[in-house]
């Protein structure tokens, strides 16, 4: 049984998808909650939700490209919890579909200040801590787009890739002083709209028929987050349903 009683999590992106899963369940194991977003509003509803399961839990507005922002989140964190065991890098740009000649270098900007940047400035900002108490779990949220690269969907395949590459070199720094970096890559996953976190919809993406469900994404997350995963740092996990590689 997976159980995070004293353990405190902050997750960004946690107002929608794979990160309000994120946030459900770990609230539903007992973990203290620190949930950031750009959308302040969306937290409050998610900090609503998770009552029945937790009343320990920080909400905090910050735009994960600017690092005084990230700073400032962390220690609001820090400041009520004392400490942050376990990171969730999931906060990331994607509904974009263009021909590569077609993409504006600022989108380019864009993507990488938010999906690169926003799990190293996040990742600076915990990681001292965590070494010095020799634990700690980052889990950083990249996508099958990073490992075979989608057509029409450069700026999203190529950051999501940096993430995992970073995910494995950062792993062989850390690893032996306690922090375990690992990351998940999802495949084709439901509509992050829909409040069910169970809900998933045919696809011809996977061997499977469906896209996966944010529960499931957000249960891996959870595992790797866990003592059950303590001998599992610098890896890439994908799941995608047995995905049919495009």
């Amino acid at each position: 049984m997976i159980n995070f009683e004293g353990k405190s999590v902050l997750i960004t992106g946690a107002s929608v998808g794979i990160g309000r899963a994120a946030a459900i369940q770990f609230a539903r194991f007992g973990a203290k909650l620190a949930m950031v977003d750009i959308n302040y509003e969306k937290l409050k509803s998610v900090k609503e939700e998770i009552k029945e399961f937790t009343d320990d839990v920080l909400i905090c507005k910050c735009d994960v490209s600017r690092e005084e922002e990230v700073n400032n989140a962390v220690e609001n964190a820090v400041k009520q919890f004392g400490r942050i065991d376990i990171l969730v890098n999931n906060a990331a740009l994607w509904r974009s579909c263009h021909p590569f000649e077609e993409i504006p270098i600022s989108e380019w900007q864009s993507y990488i200040n938010v999906n690169i940047m926003g799990v190293v400035y996040f990742s600076k900002a915990v990681l001292p801590q965590m070494i010095e108490n020799n634990y700690g779990r980052i889990i950083n949220v990249a996508s099958v787009a990073g490992v075979y690269g989608n057509a029409n969907m450069t700026c999203y395949s190529a950051t999501k890739g940096a993430v995992i590459s970073l995910t494995k070199a950062l792993a062989k720094e850390v690893t032996a002083k306690g922090v375990l970096v690992n990351s998940v890559s999802p495949g084709s996953v439901s509509d992050s709209s829909d409040s069910d976190i169970n809900s998933y919809t045919e696809s011809e993406m996977s061997f499977m028929g469906r896209t996966g469900t944010d529960k499931e994404n957000a249960n891996l997350i959870c595992f790797l987050a866990s003592d059950a995963a303590s001998y599992i740092s610098g890896q890439n996990i994908q799941i995608d349903g047995c995905r049919k590689k495009q």
